[in-house]
């Protein structure tokens, strides 16, 4: 820097490398300095071209304004500048061009000598991808706050991820908190994977994410592989990778990344509502069934009572016909099988209020496996019990999660079989929640049949009325828990239970 005849060579070199418009402008608004990106500035802003950095010198800054309303914003922002009001001003502004619509950001500085404004500096900055993001990403949060369906959430990731980043593809996986295994829930491109063979090839960038609670890229020979985790005020739900094509610089990776993680963001929380509303759903569903159930059953009571005094009546009288007696014991028979169902769907259409109060379910289970004993002693069956290592506290009724535990004890005795164990295993999950799985090793619920296990009146079992399962699934909503079955060929049966974890107080 020696050498004075090198420096302006220099300073211009480095001005003109800027990546953005850089000038100075006197206190009329002409211009006294100016990089060599002004003239394509100009241009792309509506003003004549200037070729000659000469030419520029000397003009006014207004001559790039091409409407009043920007006119009037550059002199309000000198005016300020003058005042002392403010230090700086900036302000976002669009120019038009035939190729494309760009967003710049404009920001005037005043220059002082001795505390008296003798200047100002313009700069602009080309914020056009920033801006193209930001838009993305108000219409992502749009489209999701009213999609209340899963089917409806994926489509508008879907959509929105096209809209805003340039991509091929993504996946959103779905992280069970016990076993640490993903389930892919929606996915688009990756035509040539499986399931399988995509979670083998991303599960390390979902576990990275989730673990790191950051973005997580991969290179590839076409792209990158971007994964971003699904979290939400409630926890950790999954994580969603986009397979986006090359991108030319680390700043525009950088702003993909952070678009993506905000896609994410509200990609978790649009699932979890659609989860809610499913649920609330259900609720009221089951809640309509237990009305007409309840109707139902007050109607039937009278009748079978009826029916069971009049057939014991004929059964004293015809002793000594035995055709005829059968046949009344198989009329007494049937009216106790109606009698069990009358009490099942009184039980279900008014069920008792349920009253939450701290305890541990695993002691729940205790009491139901010494009542049951003689069940299982009767089917030959033993039971391996996996516990969680410290007593759980969770927010329970007592009486009716015993209700719950004893009638999937009893299916699991009457589907394994005989002289085989069944498996209890209970957990705590991270964030306090309590699970807990009952296998049995029996034949597997046939596909078409598992979908309609918690239906109403729907029953496999000889002489079930199919209000069991239902009866359960009810319950376990007022916990606010959760009720689910799985069957599959050689592996046998599991009913899954899962109970909220216990508020701070």
């Amino acid at each position: 820097m020696s050498n004075t005849t090198e420096q302006p060579s220099i300073a211009r070199r480095l001005l003109d490398a800027l990546p953005f418009t850089i000038w100075s402008v006197d206190l009329e608004g002409r211009i006294t300095a100016t990089n060599h990106a002004w003239s394509r500035f100009a241009v792309e802003n509506g003003a004549p071209a200037i070729a000659p950095e000469s030419a520029v010198i000397g003009c006014s800054v207004f001559d790039s304004v091409a409407d009043d309303p920007s006119r009037h914003q550059i002199e309000r922002a000198m005016e300020m500048l003058k005042d002392g009001q403010v230090n700086t001003v900036r302000w976002e502004f669009p120019c038009s061009s035939p190729e494309e619509e760009r967003v710049f950001l404009m920001q005037v500085t005043a220059i002082r000598e001795d505390e008296e404004v003798t200047g100002f500096v313009f700069a602009t900055v080309d914020i056009t991808p920033n801006h193209r993001s930001r838009e993305a990403l108000i219409n992502t949060g749009i489209a999701l706050a009213e999609a209340i369906s899963l089917d409806r959430v994926y489509e508008e990731v879907a959509l929105q991820l096209k809209r805003a980043i340039p991509s091929t593809g993504f996946v959103i996986a779905i992280a069970d908190d016990e076993t640490g295994r993903f389930e892919i829930a929606h996915r688009q491109g990756y035509a040539a994977y499986t399931p399988d063979e995509i979670e083998l090839r991303l599960s390390r960038a979902w576990l990275d994410a989730l673990a790191t609670s950051n973005v997580v890229r991969e290179a590839t020979p076409n792209g990158l592989e971007i994964t971003a985790p699904l979290v939400s005020a409630e926890g950790v739900l999954g994580a969603l990778t986009l397979y986006a094509e090359p991108l030319e610089s680390e700043s525009a990776i950088e702003e993909t990344e952070r678009v993506l993680a905000v896609i994410a963001a509200q990609t978790a929380v649009a699932i979890e509502r659609a989860w809610l509303v499913r649920r609330v759903e259900s609720k009221r569903r089951l809640e309509a069934i237990g009305e007409v159930a309840a109707g139902v059953a007050h109607e039937l009571r009278n009748p079978l009572f009826g029916i069971s005094s009049a057939a014991q009546l004929l059964l004293f009288r015809s002793r000594e016909d035995p055709v005829v007696e059968k046949n009344v014991g198989r009329i007494l028979r049937e009216v106790e099988r109606l009698n069990k169902m009358v009490t099942s769907l009184l039980e279900f259409g008014r069920p008792n209020a349920v009253h939450l109060q701290p305890a541990d379910p695993e002691v729940v289970w205790d009491d139901i496996l010494e009542g049951e004993r003689a069940r299982l002693d009767t089917h030959k069956l033993t039971i391996r019990r996996l516990r969680p290592a410290s007593p759980v506290r969770s927010m329970l009724d007592v009486e009716q999660l015993g209700q719950v535990f004893r009638n999937i004890l009893v299916n699991a005795c009457d589907a394994a079989p005989e002289g085989s164990e069944l498996v209890l295993a209970s957990q705590v999950s991270s964030v306090g929640g309590w699970r807990c799985r009952l296998t049995n090793g029996g034949p597997a619920i046939p596909a078409e049949v598992l979908p309609h296990v918690f239906e109403f009146f729907y029953s496999t079992k000889t002489g079930g009325t199919g209000i069991g399962l239902a009866l359960c699934q009810r319950i376990m909503d007022e916990h606010g828990g959760t009720i689910s079955i799985d069957s599959q060929h050689e592996q046998g049966t599991t009913l899954t239970l899962t109970l909220p974890a216990t508020a701070a107080t």
